[in-house]
C-alpha cells in the first residue's frame, strides 16, 4: 500500500450546545418493523457510539445496470432512513463513513465531482429534515480541501443544526485514519515541545509525556466516546481505514446487504446482535469495564 500524501492537521466541525436538556422518547414513531426489534432490545444497553461504513453503491447498481451514479443517489436516501430511526432511539452518536482520502485520490474525478454534488444537495435538502428529528451534524477529515462551495454548505448545515441536542450526525469525509493518527501525533509532539522549551526538559524527559492519553486527545473524535459497535454493509470483510484508534475494541457487525438497501430496522438488527455479545476488553467478562489504557504495562489477550 503506499502511504497518503499531504497529511494535514484537520479539526472536527461542529457546534456544541451546553445545557441542553435530554432528548424525549420517540420510540412510537418507528415503524411496525423497527418497533417489533426494538423491542427485543434492552435500552438500557443500547450502544451509545454506531459507526456505520457505507459500502456496496457501486454494486447495487451494477446489479441492476444502472450507472454508479445511481447507486450513490440511493445511497444518500439510506442515509436519512438510518438517521431517522438512530434520533426515534435517542442513540448519542452515529458516524457514516461516506468519503475517504482513498475515494479521493483514486476515484475518477467525475465521480468525485458528482459526489461533491450529492453532499451538497444531501445537506441543503435534509437540514429541515434533521431539525425534525433533533439531530445535529459534524464533520472530521481533511475537510479542508474539500471544494470551498461545499465547506459553505456544510458550515452552514452545522449552524441550522448546532441547537439540536439529540442524535450526532458525524460524516466522515475526505478522512483516513493513518492520516487522523499521524495528525493526532504531530499536534501532541508540538505541545510537548513547547512545554520542553518552558521547562528546559531534555528529550528522555519529554518521552514519557507522549502517552496513550495525550494522543487520544489530539484525534478528530476526542469530542466523542469511541464506538461500541461498528457496521460494515456489504459483506466485505476489512476496515478500509476507518477509525482505526477509535475501533480497538469495538464490536463489528458485517451485512451482506449493499448500503442503498440498509435501512433503520436493519440498524436495529445489527444493534440487536451487539446485545447478544459479552465485551471483555481482554479481560475474562466478568467486570464490565471500559477499554484499559495498556501502553506502560503487561497486556495479555486470552
Amino acid at each position: 500500500m503506499q502511504p497518503v500524501r499531504g497529511c494535514a492537521t484537520v479539526e472536527h466541525i461542529e457546534v456544541v450546545v451546553l445545557g441542553s436538556s435530554p432528548p424525549s422518547s420517540r420510540i412510537h414513531e418507528l415503524a411496525p418493523e423497527e418497533l417489533e426489534i426494538y423491542r427485543q432490545l434492552e435500552p438500557e444497553r443500547l450502544p451509545q457510539h454506531v459507526a456505520i461504513i457505507m459500502d456496496g453503491n457501486g454494486r447495487w447498481a451494477g446489479q441492476r445496470r444502472l450507472q454508479r451514479f445511481f447507486g450513490h443517489q440511493q445511497g444518500a436516501e439510506s442515509v436519512q432512513y438510518v438517521v431517522e430511526t438512530a434520533s426515534r432511539i435517542n442513540l448519542p452518536w452515529l458516524t457514516l463513513y461516506a468519503f475517504s482520502l482513498e475515494n479521493n485520490l483514486r476515484r475518477p474525478k467525475t465521480e468525485v465531482s458528482f459526489l461533491m454534488r450529492l453532499l451538497k444537495s444531501y445537506l441543503v435538502g435534509n437540514v429541515r429534515r434533521m431539525n425534525d428529528n433533533n439531530v445535529r451534524i459534524a464533520y472530521i477529515g481533511r475537510t479542508g480541501e474539500l471544494p470551498s462551495e461545499v465547506q459553505d454548505t456544510m458550515r452552514w448545515a452545522v449552524e441550522q443544526t448546532a441547537q439540536n441536542t439529540g442524535t450526532t450526525l458525524t460524516l466522515a469525509l475526505n478522512y483516513g485514519a493513518r492520516c487522523e493518527i499521524v495528525d493526532a501525533a504531530q499536534a501532541a509532539i508540538r505541545k510537548i515541545l513547547a512545554a520542553s522549551d518552558v521547562r528546559n526538559l531534555r528529550m528522555e524527559d519529554l518521552l514519557p509525556l507522549l502517552t496513550e492519553e495525550s494522543l487520544a486527545k489530539e484525534l478528530y473524535t476526542a469530542h466523542m466516546p469511541d464506538p461500541d459497535l461498528v457496521i460494515r454493509t456489504s459483506g466485505e470483510m476489512r476496515i478500509s481505514n476507518f477509525l482505526l484508534w477509535q475501533i480497538a475494541y469495538s464490536e463489528i457487525f458485517v451485512t451482506e446487504r449493499f448500503w442503498p438497501d440498509f435501512r433503520g430496522q436493519h440498524l436495529l438488527e445489527a444493534i440487536a446482535d451487539y446485545q447478544r455479545r459479552e465485551r471483555r476488553y481482554g479481560g475474562l467478562g466478568k467486570d464490565k469495564l471500559a477499554p484499559p489504557s495498556v501502553c506502560d504495562e503487561a497486556f495479555v489477550q486470552s
